[in-house]
């Protein structure tokens, strides 16, 4: 921001933070995030003393690497992590539906954290999953989740099973961004795995009344839902697609970016997609997009992470394992995953080592 150019919404933000800014300082410091002169400007990485989120572009909800055994693959995880930004990777967001959160107790979430955050060394942004339905529970973990140095955003998704009203809805997230300010908190609305919408009017009420509440993961599939966002957020409020194939639509409307799961897979071809959208070469976005759009599809032909982490595996990087409930990719669906992957060119730097 420069002086004498805020919003009110950005006047509104100064004001909250200042109440909070001298408490926590001190405390989060350790975590700032630097920005980083060799990233494109919209995705430079800024941390807790901005007022407003910065953070626009590609990012990608990284898988949770698990030996044969079930436990964390610590090794395999530092290096997707590396890989990721060396890719060009604007943030990376752990433990969220993808990275199979709801299967960690609470000690290894906050270990996948913890090794995300030392791994990307400030080189970009780390955003971190804290979701439950229980909104008492959220909170507990969500104290915990703000004392690890280096979380730059706190993703939260709708409370699942609950089915809770808008109202709940409200009270629910507000209570969240009270509970970890000054971080920043980007609501996740996915009602396809939740049962429940969060509507547009909904997150504008939370904009208002939280000023740490800067952002929204949008995966409801609606473009008019979307566009909605985009049309009545305030200034500084970052719109981000929860779908691969809806991305450059989502753009298109005034999106700020893609949380992706093809990233995991082809982190440099998917940011790089994203970028050209965001600067408006539409003929090599559209290209990227046509390229890769059977990917986008191929990582929900069975249970997202299952198709994720079999197309990595052949890539080299983990083993396929995943969590129950969750199974891996039948015999079949493997064989055509292979297909694709070999028709993409993702297991060319593979044949090379």
């Amino acid at each position: 921001m420069q002086n004498g150019s805020e919003t009110p919404f950005e006047t509104a933000v100064n004001i909250v933070y200042s109440t909070f800014f001298a408490k926590q300082l001190a405390e989060q410091t350790s975590g700032l995030l630097r920005p980083n002169s060799g990233r494109p400007p919209h995705g430079r990485c800024v941390g807790i003393h901005s007022l407003v989120m910065e953070t626009t572009g590609c990012g990608t909800a990284i898988i949770t690497p698990f030996r044969p055994d079930q436990t964390i693959d610590e090794p395999a995880l530092r290096a997707l992590v590396d890989w990721q930004i060396a890719s060009g990777i604007d943030f990376i967001v752990a433990c969220g539906s993808t990275g199979e959160a709801a299967t960690l107790n609470e000690d290894e979430w906050l270990q996948t954290v913890r090794i995300v955050t030392d791994a990307a060394k400030g080189r970009v942004p780390v955003w971190a999953g804290c979701t439950h339905n229980s909104t008492r529970t959220l909170l507990a973990q969500a104290e915990r989740l703000a004392q690890i140095p280096g979380v730059a955003c706190i993703l939260s998704a709708n409370p699942y099973y609950n089915k809770p009203t808008q109202e709940g809805q409200y009270q629910h997230f507000l209570a969240l961004a009270r509970v970890v300010a000054p971080i920043p908190v980007c609501v996740y609305n996915v009602p396809g795995r939740t049962g429940v919408n969060l509507d547009p009017e909904t997150v504008l009420r939370l904009a208002a009344d939280a000023a740490n509440i800067q952002a929204i993961k949008e995966a409801s599939g609606k473009l008019s839902q979307i566009a909605s966002l985009v049309h009545s957020m305030p200034a500084g409020f970052k719109v981000f697609s929860g779908d691969d194939n809806l991305a450059l639509a989502a753009i298109g409307i005034g999106a700020h970016g893609l949380i992706s799961v093809a990233s995991n897979e082809a982190p440099a071809k998917v940011a790089q997609m994203i970028r050209a959208a965001l600067s408006g070469n539409w003929t090599e976005a559209r290209s990227l997009d046509r390229t890769f759009s059977t990917l986008f599809e191929a990582n929900f032909w069975e249970s997202n992470p299952g198709p994720v982490k079999t197309v990595l595996n052949l890539m080299g990087r983990c083993e396929d394992t995943v969590r129950l409930p969750l199974v891996p990719p039948t015999a079949a669906t493997r064989a055509r995953l292979e297909k694709l992957v070999v028709s993409l060119g993702l297991l060319a730097e593979v044949e090379a080592k």
